[in-house]
């Protein structure tokens, strides 16, 4: 192998592990952005069943006739 084959060997790892920490950056930013999503998202639902509970609930005597 020659001085200048080695030199482009090694120019292409240090791309692939700048490349490689970025990506890795990446998936450790989106983890914690879907880690926040879900909490969010518990929240919601948690919200939606207690508004749900907390409604009345009508029966068919306690509904309008469709011509009201």
């Amino acid at each position: 192998m020659s001085g200048e084959t080695l030199e482009q060997v090694e120019i292409k790892i240090a791309f692939l592990e700048r490349a490689n920490n970025e990506l890795s950056d990446v998936v450790a930013r989106q983890q914690k952005e879907i880690e926040a999503l879900r909490a969010e998202l518990r929240s919601l639902a948690s919200r939606l069943d207690d508004a749900q509970r907390d409604e009345p609930g009508y029966t068919a005597e306690e509904e309008r006739p469709p011509h009201y």
